[in-house]
């Protein structure tokens, strides 16, 4: 559990920073983030569960990337008074998170 809420609170530092670097990705404070990294959170899964891990960001790729992208541009419709994005901005938010995602994991990994 304790994971799970350092995840999302890691998630949503990285929202911040990438709103504050972004033009057309904002982000509205802290708590604004944190509801937006659960959305953003609860729409990879979904479509995970319909298309498979192969579609994951984590696997990378223009496919992950695209994915990445088209989650971060619909959460604002989801949660329109926390975060607004341009698809331009969506698309430079995806980057930045991928970028960003490589130095700090947002994902707990597993020892196996």
């Amino acid at each position: 559990m304790i994971g799970l809420i350092v995840r999302f609170v890691v998630s949503a530092l990285v929202l911040l920073l990438v709103s504050w670097l972004v033009p057309g990705f904002e982000v509205s404070g802290f708590w604004g983030a944190v509801l937006t990294a659960i959305v953003i959170a609860i729409i990879g899964y979904l479509v995970e569960l319909v298309f498979g891990e192969k579609i994951s960001p984590q696997r990378r790729g223009i496919t992950g990337f695209l994915v990445v992208a088209i989650t971060i541009y619909l959460a604002q419709f989801i949660v329109p008074n926390y975060v607004s994005v341009t698809l331009l901005g969506a698309l430079l938010a995806a980057v930045l998170v991928g970028v960003i995602d490589l130095f700090v994991p947002t994902q707990i990994k597993s020892k196996a």
